[in-house]
């Protein structure tokens, strides 16, 4: 049985680390359960994109590469995205010439004919992704950290209330305002505890273990073995063109590497150039893992790296795992509403913990001011001290 002062310490930390993170994770855990929407939120921003058809085969990805060098001549497509089912159509990332370094146009082009439609207006949805995950501009790992932050949350809150079962219905509404957020802040607890665990692990797990990752190849890779890097051109001399293979064959050909993969995404790099490479990342069919990719010499069509996380080894399907289960995109509009509703339940505990910690600060003051003795004013000890 846990001791009181054991319990009185779990308390402290169980407030402080909610008070410490509470706005961070008010705003990673709110636009989490908004973000699942992403796809369907970037739609509702740009209603002209809703209404465009809808193929049932696509056009190839050599006749949208070709519609994207028309309309954007001597600009770098760096990345396509395929249709999907919420979104009919083509989307491409494309850094125009004489544009910023660090600014890309997303171009939506039809699914039929793959006819480039024009710039993207709004990308709210991938805004608030950015927000979820990076807060902007941060790097992931301090969302990782405030994943592992709910994780000592909610041991130190399982703890704490002991009686989970018993509270699990207790609302006493007729209370004071402590009394019915305190009510309000372990029913929210309890009854998505399950949810709560697997949101705060998988965040966590995406946060921080590239972090470790990292970290381990660092200690364990000596500097001696480590590959050495080749040695850019000098700035004037300019990469030597070459003809680059099918897109479309490409893509057969990271099908035979992964059977079952079903490319969300092509990446494309150096293009032109006799390094250039197309990385095709998707899913699997009937899959839960999302991370299957294919990297391929576009100049050749010979694979170069393939991951297959159903024989990548068990942490690599582990981690597969870790980003659909985090965002729920696998089951459809219905789960994405679960995950939404669910979602908002760790943004309610972070606001109501932190007015729950703020009632009971100044209850404790008004105690304390209300048992300090009144202090004797100057001038009355003056007047007798005279007497």
């Amino acid at each position: 049985m846990t001791s009181q002062r054991t319990l009185n310490r779990l308390f402290t930390l169980h407030s402080w680390a909610g008070i410490v993170t509470g706005l961070l994770m008010f705003i990673v855990c709110f636009s989490g359960a908004v973000v699942v929407f992403k796809n369907e939120i970037d739609l509702w921003a740009n209603p002209s994109l809703a209404q465009l058809p809808r193929s049932e085969n696509p056009a190839s990805l050599d006749a949208v590469m070709v519609q994207l060098q028309t309309r954007y001549p001597g600009a770098t497509v760096e990345t396509i995205a395929l249709p999907d089912a919420v979104n009919p159509s083509y989307f491409a990332f494309v850094r125009e010439r004489g544009g910023p370094a660090n600014t890309r146009t997303k171009v939506a082009l039809r699914s039929d004919t793959g006819a480039v439609v024009g710039p993207v207006d709004s990308q709210l949805g991938q805004y608030l992704r950015s927000l979820h995950v990076f807060l902007f501009f941060g790097p992931r790992w301090i969302v990782g950290f405030l994943g592992a932050a709910m994780l000592v949350l909610i041991a130190t809150g399982i703890v704490i209330h002991r009686k989970i079962l018993a509270e699990l219905f207790t609302q006493r509404w007729g209370r004071s305002f402590r009394v019915v957020m305190s009510d309000l802040h372990k029913s929210a607890g309890i009854w998505g505890l399950g949810f709560h665990i697997l949101i705060a692990a998988t965040g966590a797990w995406m946060g921080l273990a590239p972090l470790f990752e990292q970290g381990y190849k660092y200690v364990t890779t000596s500097t001696a073995a480590a590959t050495p890097k080749p040695t850019r051109k000098a700035a004037g001399e300019a990469a030597e063109l070459v003809p680059m293979q099918s897109l479309d064959a490409l893509h057969a050909t990271a099908q035979q590497a992964v059977p079952g993969l079903e490319a969300r995404y092509v990446s494309l790099r150096r293009w032109g150039t006799s390094t250039a490479e197309a990385s095709f990342t998707g899913n699997l069919d009937g899959h839960l893992a999302s991370t299957a990719r294919v990297d391929i010499n576009a100049a050749t069509g010979v694979p170069r790296k393939v991951h297959d996380p159903r024989t990548a080894g068990f942490w690599s399907l582990v981690n597969g795992l870790m980003e659909p289960l985090h965002f729920g995109d696998f089951g459809g509009l219905a789960l994405k509403w679960l995950y939404f509703f669910l979602g908002m339940t760790p943004a309610f505990l972070s606001i109501s913990g932190t007015l729950i910690w703020l009632d009971a600060r100044r209850q404790r003051q008004r105690e304390s001011q209300a048992t300090t003795p009144a202090q004797p004013s100057s001038t009355a000890g003056t007047a007798v001290a005279t007497r």
